[in-house]
């Protein structure tokens, strides 16, 4: 999942792509993604600025002769988003939004891609009210906004999982938690207030407690491969970033799934309030430096692996043969259905033909007497 750190590389990413084209004609949703609006903003030629804070980025748009026709769209990137630029017709399969550039050929198409499918955008959305302020680049209002707030029942928690509350650790996720726990020297799994309570109000960057280090690390990603546009299918890229990794998917760490069933990454002792029935989980992942990044990229969004696990044959014949017999089961259900419908509607017809031959064969037998018959009887 991108955090903090991947939705700013994205934010970068596309400021300078709009600083290198021109973009303009109308915005194009694919026609999967069918729980986000349309985008009805139109343009011969616009300009496109992004800006990020925290888990949200909005993506700004401004006609270029009439600066009064503008707009801007907020995301939230959900599990695998990102934007990539590709040719026209190298347009990734999972492209959700697509941005088009004029006066050059072949086309480029600025995409926010996301193959899961759960990244969401709002026109003209403002930035998340259940969201702090942003650890990187507000980081006064950042602490201030945790020091002041520590009776918060969140508080209460583990650290480890306060500090994915975005609330108070704005663009914080899974990975970065691990790496500024390590380093802070805390064990993951300790009363978050019991941490917090006792730090200044303001912090010392030379001698970083954990919430400098919440903006101190998530700067470093920022640093990592400066200049350049990550590729997530750049050999290099994950390399550098699987380098900078001390704690997180490293060999020779300990892992729990905390409460929310997240995995927590760490060294030594977890602490007092690990969850019951807590487990270690594998390292199925490789290496945990998989984080989607958004990047110059000319080829299709790999499908993740655990999409389209392998299944064991034994495994896979038997389930076929289970759904082969409930199949036959059913149709064998249905067939007797439909039998004993058709015997009983033939029931009902053969004996309402019976009912009419005996009221028949009655009337003959004593038929119904005349009016005349009626009088001489009287008599």
């Amino acid at each position: 999942m991108p955090e903090g750190p991947e939705i700013h590389i994205a934010a970068r990413f596309i400021n300078q792509v709009s600083a290198k084209h021109k973009f303009g004609g109308p915005i194009v949703k694919s026609e999967v993604s069918t729980k986000n609006p349309d985008v009805n903003f139109l343009a011969k030629n616009y300009k496109i600025q992004a800006e990020a804070r925290g888990k949200e980025l909005k993506v700004f748009l401004e006609d270029v002769k009439q600066s009064k026709n503008k707009t801007h769209i907020l995301f939230r990137f959900g599990m695998s988003g990102c934007y990539k630029l590709t040719d026209l017709e190298d347009l990734p399969k999972h492209a959700h939004l697509r941005f088009f550039t004029i006066d050059e050929k072949p086309i480029q198409v600025l995409s926010f891609v996301d193959y899961r499918r759960f990244g969401r955008w709002e026109i003209e959305g403002n930035w998340g009210k259940d969201r702090g302020p942003d650890p990187m680049f507000d980081y006064k209002n950042f602490r201030s906004n945790i020091l002041s707030n520590l009776k918060a029942a969140t508080f209460n928690k583990p650290i480890c999982e306060t500090l994915l509350d975005q609330k108070y650790f704005n663009g914080i996720g899974n990975y970065l938690r691990a790496e500024i726990l390590y380093r802070a020297k805390i064990k993951p799994f300790v009363r978050a207030r019991e941490v917090l309570e006792n730090l200044d109000e303001e912090g010392d960057l030379k001698k970083p407690d954990v919430l400098d280090l919440c903006t101190i690390v998530p700067s470093e990603v920022l640093r990592l491969n400066k200049g350049r546009n990550y590729d997530p299918d750049f050999e290099q890229s994950d390399q550098t970033f699987s380098e900078w990794l001390q704690c997180y998917y490293v060999e020779g760490m300990n892992n729990l799934q905390d409460g929310n069933g997240r995995t927590m990454w760490f060294q030594g002792e977890p602490g007092p309030l690990v969850p019951k029935n807590a487990r270690v989980v594998g390292r199925k992942g490789g290496t945990g430096s998989k984080v989607p990044q958004s990047g110059s990229v000319k080829v299709e969004v790999k499908e993740e692996p655990e999409e389209e696990k392998p299944i064991k044959s034994k495994a896979k014949s038997k389930k076929k043969g289970n759904v082969k017999k409930e199949v036959k089961e059913e149709t064998e259900t249905i067939i007797k259905e439909e039998v004993d419908i058709k015997e009983e509607k033939d029931v009902k017809v053969e004996n309402r033909r019976n009912k009419r031959l005996a009221h028949k064969k009655s009337e003959v037998e004593s038929p119904t007497p005349t009016r005349k018959s009626k009088r001489e009887k009287k008599k």
